[in-house]
Formats: C-alpha cells, structure tokens, sequence
C-alpha cells in the first residue's frame, strides 16, 4: 500500500507530520511507500536519522493556506502540496492521501481531480465523535454547507457502510439530525430526507434530536454540512472548556486537589476516551480516492491514527460497497418518482374528464356577454383600421 501525506498546513509545522509518518510505518509493514509533499528545505531536517527506504519527499514550494479561499487558492497555487499529494492518487502512483491542510482546499481538489463516486452527487465528511458508550459517526461535518434530500439519502448510506466496516457496528442506526423526533417535525430538507431514507435499505431510525447524540440512541448522524460543523465544533469546544473548567476548580484548593488525585483514574479514562487524535482524521466519503483530513492542530499521534483509518478504509473497499448500494437507490428513487408522476398524473386526468360536463353546463346556462364585458381572450377582434398621413 502507497500512502502520500502532506506536511503542510498543520498548525505545529512539518516535523510532527513527519514524526507521524514513522509511527505509522513502524507500527504498518503493509505500507510499501509513504510520500511526504512539502518543501523539501522544511521536510528534510525533521526526517529521523532511523533511516526507512519507503519514505520519499516529493517537493513542491507553494502551500494552500487556511486563509486561502479554496477555489481562488487553487487557481493561484496549482502546485500547493495538496494539489501535487491528490495528483498521485489520480494517476494511481498512491491509494490514500492524509491531509491537515485548509479542509475546503482539500475538498475542492479532491473532487475536481478525483471525481465522485459513480451515483454520488456530493461526497461527505465523516466525523468519528466518541460517547459514553461508544461513538457515532458525523456525516456531513463540513463539505457541502447546502444539501438536497438526495445528498442527504447517500450520506445514510455511507455513513452506514462506515460505521459497519471501519468501527465496527453491527446494523448501524441511521437518523436524520431534526428539531423533534416525530415524522413531521423539521424543514423542507429533513422532512424529504425522511421519506427517502425509510425507502433505503439501512436500519433508519428516523429524526434525532441534539440530546440523543450521546445517548446511545443512533450510530449514524446525518444532516447539511452547515449543521454539521456547528455540531462539531460545537461538541470539541464543550469537552475543552469543561476538562478546563474541572481543572480549575479540582486545584482551587488542598482538599479538592486530593480528591482529584483519588479521581484521577477515571478522569484520565474520560479524557483519554474524548481524545480526538484517536481517530485521527475524517474521511471524506463519496469520491474516487481514499481522503483523509486531519485536524489542523494535529500531533505525530493524531496522523500516525489518521493513516491507519485512512489504510483500513482501502482494504476494507469501502468505495465498491457504496457504489453498489448507492446505485440500487438510485434506481428505486427513480421508479418511485415516475410512479407518483404517473399517479398525479391519471388523477388530474380523471379530474379534468369529471369536470368537462360542469363546465359545458355552467357555460350553457350564463347569459351571452357583450363584447366589452367578456374576457380579452374571447373577445372577437375586428381589423385594424389604418388612418391615412
């Protein structure tokens, strides 16, 4: 397996990316190749004196940075790191690429150079956000901030395939993020969403709301990517700001500090459990290439974790399953709606066919209008004269 990494981007510079890298290579013999993309000046004191025959550095001197606007950030960079790290997975010299660069910068050249998958229409962000009792998957995080019914259909099947193949859930529950539980509660988007995703052949459980996330109520989060990040960040400021919290009040004094070191144990245990370099990364689901994005403030631990999400999600050919299940929705989709067409359609016909006797009649019986009074599109037009100069 060939892995291309890119250096650049992360908010600790190359040398954790590249610390990263030798983890994962010591801990994954099946990587045959890790491709490290950056400037070579940057990457090459950072490389350990370990010396590993499957790593190489592929320079380039152009960087996509955070504050670059993803499709004029393209246009002016062609050769930023991402651009040259996804430009070897296109031309099958690489199988996955691992990036803590700009998110949209990563999206936009991943679905510009890879293509989506074959039925896709938008690919997706899967989020891996952990819980008391185990974790849920996030899908969109942040691709595609507006959605369709039918995006949101296909995010179900991902993430199902996902949460399924990678995490390890047996019948992953599928629900649909909405402002109450009922089957009528919600916008426009999520009440259609409804309706297509009970049609889908996962196990849907219908609308969920926030405090359901971390109730072991659904394995499989869906919503737009607008919802999506404010539930993420949302979720990454509360766990920063509560273990804060714990620990400012925990070491107000002798007596509670000794309380949190009886406590410590489990603390740890939470704190380890709510880690998010234990995942890594979010894989962006729905294109034709195997992408991972690492958080920007990554450590050499979170893209050590980040590869072997991103390697697990080739071998495990996540891609075919959801080509192939996707496309039986399609077609079910399909003939649902030309059903209905043809539904809607004899039922105006039989209204039409029901209404023609009333309407002779009605038109029979009103007196005759004068040419003045009657509708513009009856009247009988006379021709018109034309005045001499």
């Amino acid at each position: 397996m060939r892995i291309v990494v890119d250096a650049m981007g992360g908010d600790h510079g190359c040398g954790v990316i590249v610390s990263g890298v030798y983890e994962a290579l010591a801990e994954q013999p099946r990587i045959s190749l890790a491709t490290i993309v950056g400037p070579e000046d940057e990457i090459k004191p950072s490389l350990t004196s370990q010396v590993d025959k499957r790593v190489q550095i592929l320079h380039t001197d152009e960087v996509l940075t955070m504050e670059d606007k993803p499709i004029d950030g393209i246009r002016r960079k062609k050769n930023c790191s991402i651009a040259k790290g996804i430009d070897l997975l296109r031309e099958k010299q690489a199988d996955v690429f691992v990036s803590p660069g700009n998110t949209g910068g990563v999206v936009t050249v991943a679905t510009i150079k890879l293509g989506r998958l074959s039925g896709v229409d938008r690919p997706g962000i899967a989020t891996v956000i952990p819980t008391p009792h185990k974790e849920f998957v996030l899908l969109d995080s942040g691709a595609n901030i507006d959605c369709k019914p039918i995006h949101l259909a296909h995010y179900a099947i991902m993430g199902s395939a996902f949460a399924e193949e990678i995490l390890g859930h047996d019948k992953p529950r599928v629900g649909i993020l909405s402002v109450g539980t009922e089957d009528t509660k919600g916008n426009e988007l999520t009440l259609e969403s409804f309706r297509l995703c009970k049609e889908l052949n996962v196990n849907f459980v219908g609308n969920v709301e926030g405090h359901d996330l971390f109730n072991d109520r659904v394995d499989v989060v869906i919503c737009d990517g607008f919802v999506g990040n404010i539930v993420l960040k949302t979720c990454e400021s509360l766990a920063k700001g509560l273990f804060g919290w714990l620990k400012r009040e925990l070491t107000a004094n002798p007596v509670r500090h000794l309380a949190a070191l009886l406590a410590s144990g489990g603390l740890r245990k939470i704190k380890n459990r709510m880690d998010p370099d234990a995942y890594g990364g979010a894989p962006l689901l729905g294109l034709n290439g195997d992408v991972i994005i690492a958080h920007g403030s990554a450590r050499s631990r979170s893209i050590r974790n980040a590869i072997k999400m991103t390697t697990e999600t080739f071998v495990q050919k996540i891609n075919q399953r959801i080509v192939d299940e996707v496309a039986v929705a399609n077609d079910m989709f399909k003939q649902t709606n030309s059903m209905a067409i043809e539904t809607e359609w004899h039922s105006l016909t039989a209204k039409s066919n029901s209404s023609t006797p009333e309407l002779l009649t009605s038109l029979r019986a009103e007196p005759a209008q004068s040419s003045r009074s009657a509708p513009m599109s009856l009247r009988k037009c006379s021709p018109t004269k034309i005045l001499p100069n």
